[in-house]
């Protein structure tokens, strides 16, 4: 379905070109099969390509890939270039092009797509996803913040692997859980976000591990590559023998694994995603924590019950889980039942101790490892609400089908994913080969297929099904265990034809199944399983403490393990109704996107290169489906393509045709096949393409057309008129070479005679130095008389650049002086003024600076008429309103302050309180704070001044300047710092006391002097 337009339009040029080769390499394509129904056939093909090191081949649109167990060169930046942007078949099968397939259709066609990829352990699922997300990093746009959301996608994986995977016998780096991620694209196509959802981690392997197999690698990680300070602070040895849940397998070191290089990598990995330090710890301490469970060891009293005998391990995990070591001690030896509301604590044997103990060892690590994907989702988010319409790519990295000895619930979970995988695949491939046909107006031929719809019911139908029957049986009192689920199958479902048991089989089924085993009749096979512990692993209820874990002080178990669980009287869900749930979600969530897929196998067990295990592989043939898929696929038309194309390919077979066609394309296209004796069976004739049913009519096609070449000598022309095209090229290039290098070699010459009077050897490297710098000074002139930026002359140009420097400055200049009109000019000319008098010493002065000063502060209304009267001829330059403090008690009185041409004036409403002449005034202080107190000085034997005048103005640095200006005193302005003394009376003096403080506040103090509070603004 996915590559459906890819098909139509693409020339496959480079597997047309390849099908002389096939007998040695196969088909690029097993559509292209003559005997497609063939397993045989379908063998020999993978086996030839996998000799050849073609480890990748197309069903249709479906890439199947084999692991080739050693590194190709095939994955380089070159490789990625030559797939970007290429039709899906005009290149060799790779991952390349279908990861570029899907960005394309993306891009153009602003729809959602995913590529879904499956396959058994070992097969090279995880690799596959990684060559994806490489891919994109390195072929996307980018910026910055791309670059960074490329680095925390590519290093999510080290961390999912750390925490998720495990060794088994079948692969060194098994993923234990199904991995679903989306990547976020902006509408450049750029890489901005990500989004990942996991399913079914094997918390099981968390307690228990097969002989030969690992836990997961972030223990022995921590444990080889740790500090010894950081495993001392977590209670650890360097030695995992010493944990009993890193022993069950007997296998601490593997050769293909480096933990300790891979404990550097995750720890650099969890630093780009985003962690921080306390997070890193608490999540250590986490891990850890797991080990010091699985080394608590029980004790059994003589009644039975169990009690620990390893206090240590409890200090260890009291500390590391943030709890109280009584009340965990408690609860991994006791339950609790809810009796009639009352709540009661029964003991638990030695049996239920240890399973309480690896109940809450699953139960830490399987939260711990949500909230860890939780995590790197905040990490990935794609955080700019400008475009919340992100398209979308989606990676489904998830277990196939899977049959063992023992099949547990597990595989029964994962083969159920699969059932309705394979569901979705055969839906969506039927309805694009039926919409291909309807737009080409070919009758569609209905296709047989097995529909597994009957498998999918029987384990997810409410009520009846498989699964709502493990619930019943979950969560029905009584004493329900394995095999009363067992019997409840064979009473609720025991007649459906795809399911069988011990009890209901014949007498030949009976010797190969077990009284305790199942047998469900899947698309891909028979598969038994077994109920033993079908219940417990089931059972979400298996946590014995919840109470405990809810105390935590560790934040990220506070996350995994909410108290409202605690107060939720409802049941939770069973495992497997979860996995249902979560499953429908994620069916949603692929049939709202185009898919893509990309099936992986395993040549062997062993893990070697070159190695082709038929009987292996063909027992992941059959369980991938990939027989049916190529039946469906076959079951119309092997192959198609646009008349425009295939005329332009074949037209040499037919003398009507070539060298051109002029008529209708459809019609040059009957009438070549009519000319190469096609029969009416194996083609038809679409709107615009046309389809050839069988292999071996294209193949005859392609064999007749490679015969004509030789006879029309069109190889030798085409090698004539490359070589000497290429011959032009190479003239070409020689010339710019020697261009070039005689250019190299002037500018060196010149490079070395620089220091020389202007000669021939020089004259070029001067000429481009001069060239240089005036260019570089043109593009660098500084915009304003503020700045005093010039670029450095060479030796040469020093004196015509300092006449250019001054030459620009006096044109700014003359240029800012133009554009000053006359009120703009006389209010620098304060500001200047206000700068000399008060910059950096009055603390108000930098808040004064953007204000302009005003041309008075009282208008003509707010003075009375017989101060104006008073004042006669004398024109009034400035007023404002004043605070006067008396010289005895310092009461404040409310004045105005007039300023005209020879004297400054203090008015009490229609009265003129005190004249000051500017000849008599003997100077002006003022404090170094924010205060707008100031002292007018006046001369002590002028009868007619009762003493100085303290006075307060809100606009203090204005005010003053204008004094200073109006009686000429610029330099008789005093900024004091602490106090002012000024004279009261014949021979009595005044102290202004100034203090930094939180508010303006101006008091007479106990002292007797003034006291000024003032804030402090500016730190000087």
């Amino acid at each position: 379905a996915r590559f459906r337009g890819c098909s139509d339009d693409g020339v496959r040029i480079t597997m047309e070109s390849a099908l002389t080769a096939r007998d040695r390499v196969g088909v690029q394509d097993f559509v292209l099969l003559e005997n497609h129904t063939s397993e045989a056939a379908f063998m020999e093909n993978l086996r030839k390509r996998f000799k050849e090191n073609l480890i990748y081949t197309y069903i249709g649109s479906v890439l199947v890939s084999v692991n080739p167990y050693k590194d190709l060169e095939i994955y380089t930046k070159n490789h990625m270039e030559r797939y970007r942007g290429v039709n899906f078949y005009e290149v060799s099968p790779h991952i390349y092009a279908v990861s570029d397939n899907s960005y394309r259709s993306m891009r153009t066609e602003r729809k959602d797509q995913c590529i879904l990829i499956s396959g058994e352990s070992g097969a090279g699922k995880t690799e596959a996803s990684k060559k994806i997300l490489q891919y994109y990093a390195v072929t996307c746009p980018a910026s910055d913040q791309v670059e960074t959301v490329k680095d925390r996608l590519l290093q999510s994986n080290p961390v999912l692997e750390a925490f998720g995977n495990a060794k088994t016998l079948r692969n060194d780096n098994s993923s234990r859980f199904g991995k679903y991620m989306d990547i976020q694209f902006d509408f450049k196509g750029a890489p901005v976000g990500g989004h990942i959802l996991n399913y079914l981690l094997e918390k099981s392997r968390v307690v228990h591990q097969n002989h030969g197999e690992r836990n997961f690698h972030i223990f022995y990680q921590l444990i080889e590559g740790g500090e010894e300070d950081l495993l001392r602070r977590l209670g650890l040895e360097r030695n995992p023998q010493q944990y009993q849940y890193l022993v069950k397998g007997n296998c601490p070191k593997v050769s293909s694994i480096n933990d300790r290089s891979d404990w550097k990598v995750v720890r650099k990995a969890l630093s780009v995603i985003g962690f921080n330090e306390d997070e890193v710890e608490e999540l250590l301490n986490i891990i850890a924590s797991v080990l010091h469970l699985g080394n608590i060891q029980y004790g059994g009293e003589d009644s039975g019950n169990a009690y620990i005998t390893t206090d240590t391990q409890i200090k260890y995990l009291a500390r590391l889980l943030g709890v109280d070591g009584l009340v965990l001690k408690e609860a991994l030896t006791h339950k609790t039942i809810i009796a009639k509301g009352e709540e009661l604590k029964s003991p638990l044997n030695l049996e239920q101790a240890a399973s309480a103990r690896d109940a809450l060892s699953k139960a830490v690590y399987g939260r711990t490892f949500t909230w860890l994907v939780n995590k790197i989702n905040v990490s990935l988010a794609y955080k700019d609400e400008t475009h919340k319409n992100a398209s979308v790519i989606g990676l489904l990295d998830i277990y196939g089908f899977e049959v063992f000895q023992h099949n547990s619930f597990e595989q029964f979970c994962i083969n159920y994913c699969n059932e309705k995988l394979q569901q979705l695949f055969i839906e969506l491939t039927l309805k694009s080969e039926q919409d291909e046909y309807e737009a080409e107006g070919i009758t569609w031929e209905p296709v047989q297929y097995f529909n597994n719809k009957i498998i999918c019911d029987l384990v997810e139908e409410k009520f009846k099904g498989i699964i709502s029957i493990l619930d019943e049986e979950c969560l029905r009192p009584g004493d329900a265990s394995d095999f009363t689920f067992l019997e409840k199958l064979e009473n609720t479902v025991g007649g459906h034809a795809h399911l069988t048991t011990h009890k209901l089989a014949d007498g030949k089924t009976r010797k190969v199944m077990g009284r305790e085993e199942f047998r469900l009749l899947h698309y891909a096979g028979e598969v038994n399983y077994n109920v033993n512990g079908v219940l417990s692993c089931t059972h979400s209820l298996c946590l014995v403490c919840p109470q405990v874990m809810c105390m935590s002080n560790n934040k990220i178990l506070t996350q995994c393990f909410d108290r409202a669980e605690l107060k939720d009287s409802k049941r939770p869900e069973t495992a497997a109704t979860q996995f249902k749930t979560s499953l429908a979600k994620l069916m949603e969530i692929l049939m709202s996107k185009e898919p893509s897929y990309v099936r992986c196998i395993k040549p062997n067990d062993a893990k070697q290169a070159g190695r082709f295990d038929e009987v292996l592989i063909r027992h992941q043939v059959k369980y991938l489906g990939l027989m049916e898929n190529l039946r469906v696929r076959r079951a119309g038309f092997a192959y198609r393509r646009h008349y425009e194309t295939f005329l332009q390919r074949y037209k040499s077979l037919c003398p009507e045709t070539w060298p051109s066609w002029q008529g209708k394309l459809a019609d040059g296209v009957s009438t070549l096949v009519k000319h190469l004796g096609y029969k009416p069976e194996e083609y038809k004739l679409g709107r615009s393409k046309i389809f050839i049913r069988f292999p071996k009519t294209l193949f005859a096609t392609e064999d007749a057309l490679e015969t004509r070449k030789h006879s029309l000598g069109e190889r030798v022309t085409y090698h004539v008129v490359l070589a000497w095209w290429r011959g032009i090229l190479a003239c070409r290039r020689a010339q710019r070479r020697r261009q070039a290098a005689n250019t190299i070699r002037r500018f060196i010459k010149g490079f070395i005679y620089r220091h020389n009077e202007r000669c021939p050897e020089n004259e070029y490297f001067l000429d481009y130095v001069r060239y240089s710098f005036l260019m570089k000074l043109r593009r660098n002139l500084p915009k304003s008389v503020l700045d005093k930026s010039w670029p450095t002359p060479p030796t040469a140009l020093i004196e015509a650049s300092e006449q250019l420097r001054k030459l620009h400055m006096q044109n700014m200049v003359w240029g800012y002086c133009k554009r000053i009109n006359p009120e703009w000019k006389h209010q620098l000319e304060q500001k200047m003024v206000a700068s000399e008098i008060f910059k950096n010493k009055k603390d108000n002065y930098p808040q004064s600076v953007p204000k302009l000063f005003m041309g008075t502060r009282l208008n003509g209304e707010e003075i009375n008429p017989k101060v104006l009267q008073s004042l006669g001829s004398e024109k009034m330059k400035y007023a404002v309103p004043v605070t006067k403090y008396d010289r005895k008690g310092y009461k404040a009185r409310p004045r105005q302050l007039l300023l005209t041409s020879n004297c400054a004036v203090i008015v009490e409403e229609a009265k003129l309180k005190q004249r000051i002449d500017y000849a008599t005034l003997k100077g002006i202080s003022v404090s170094s704070l924010s205060d707008g107190v100031f002292v007018l000085h006046v001369p002590t034997e002028d009868k007619k001044q009762k003493g100085d005048v303290v006075l307060q103005s809100d606009h203090i640095i204005e005010t003053l300047t204008k004094v200073a200006i109006c009686a000429d005193k610029v330099n008789s302005i005093n900024i004091n710092q602490g106090s002012i003394t000024f004279t009261v009376g014949q021979g009595k003096e005044g102290i202004i006391d100034f203090t930094s403080g939180s508010e303006l506040l101006v008091a007479k103090a106990k002292n007797g002097h003034l006291s000024v509070t003032a804030p402090r603004l500016n730190s000087r």
